[in-house]
């Protein structure tokens, strides 16, 4: 019988959701992404401290910016020789309020990708916090053939806005929606209740894919953050689906049989809706979302911390 991850690959994009590249190769995925925690996670074993060793000894004299760049595309060249599709390389979080430094360092990166020969139109996504600066840096990004993988999405109306900038992909996150829910309902949280299609991460991103095909957006929908394979087999037909290497072993070994719910035909049958374009209602409506404002200033947060920790270790 074919394994869950197996009959995932045949209605989903999977994509590996680490910076560990030993790890990728056992699953086979499409594309990769990674974020400042990933690779700082990495970074601190030994299998790829030579890695870090090798930009501070080639490229110490340079900036601090400059070298942690360097080092995340060495990561990404490491797991394009791996994958035959997409990895996604991200631009440091403390730009994230800042659309002209934003497109700056994106634009860097991607220098950085082509200097070793990389199709960039076809093998990279610069991932971007989904915040209204973010999200107008990806737009400027697009317009150059630079694709984005917007990132940090708890919201429909940040789903839309990328749209309407003509993002390449999205990343709406489904664990750290289904963490602030649980923590919020404290003691009444009944876990068996809001399980697979009801938990409420999946339910936010089987929103936006609905409203994506209702509405013909070719902006690609890719669900990340998961916290068990539950949240993954409930959202089986999604365009893609970034899943950890923990949780893509837990599928490979499971044969259960994946019920597929998600597709542009089940999409016509939602409800239909409709979201303003101006950055009023933008900031408006992620204000008005107290778990959207909350996870999408935590998530920056977490990410410019271990952007500041991975500054020090390469400082030495």
């Amino acid at each position: 019988m074919t394994n869950t991850l197996e009959q995932l690959k045949t209605v989903t994009t999977v994509v590996a959701d680490t910076g560990d590249f030993q790890a990728i190769g056992a699953y086979q995925p499409q594309d990769a992404t990674t974020n400042p925690s990933l690779i700082l996670k990495a970074v601190q074993k030994a299998d790829y401290a030579h890695l870090l060793n090798t930009v501070q000894t080639r490229h110490g004299g340079e900036s601090l910016d400059l070298q942690t760049d360097r080092l995340l595309v060495d990561f990404g060249l490491k797991i394009l020789g791996i994958i035959p599709g997409r990895v996604s390389t991200e631009v440091d979080a403390r730009l994230s309020f800042d659309v002209q430094a934003t497109v700056e360092r994106a634009r860097r990166i991607v220098q950085l990708y082509r200097a070793h020969g990389v199709d960039t139109e076809k093998r990279l996504l610069i991932k971007i916090a989904s915040t209204w600066e973010g999200i107008q840096a990806a737009r400027v990004l697009e317009q150059e053939g630079i694709h984005c993988n917007l990132t940090l999405l708890f919201s429909p109306m940040q789903a839309h806005a990328c749209a309407k900038a003509g993002v390449r992909l999205i990343s709406p996150f489904v664990g750290r929606i289904y963490d602030w829910y649980k923590k919020s309902a404290g003691t009444q949280w009944n876990e068996q209740a809001h399980a697979g299609e009801h938990d409420p991460g999946v339910q936010s991103v089987r929103r936006i894919y609905a409203y994506f095909k209702q509405q013909g957006i070719s902006t690609e929908v890719m669900g990340a953050s998961f916290r068990n394979a539950g949240q993954i087999k409930a959202l089986a037909g999604c365009d893609l689906l970034t899943i950890s290497p923990e949780l893509l072993a837990e599928l490979q070994q499971s044969t259960e049989t994946l019920k597929v719910d998600l597709s542009p035909s089940w999409a016509l049958q939602q409800p239909k809706e409709h979201f303003g374009d101006t950055e009023a209602e933008f900031r408006y409506a992620v204000n008005a979302d107290a778990m959207a404002t909350e996870k999408l200033a935590e998530g920056i947060r977490a990410f410019v911390k271990d952007s500041i920790t991975l500054d020090g270790l390469l400082k030495g």
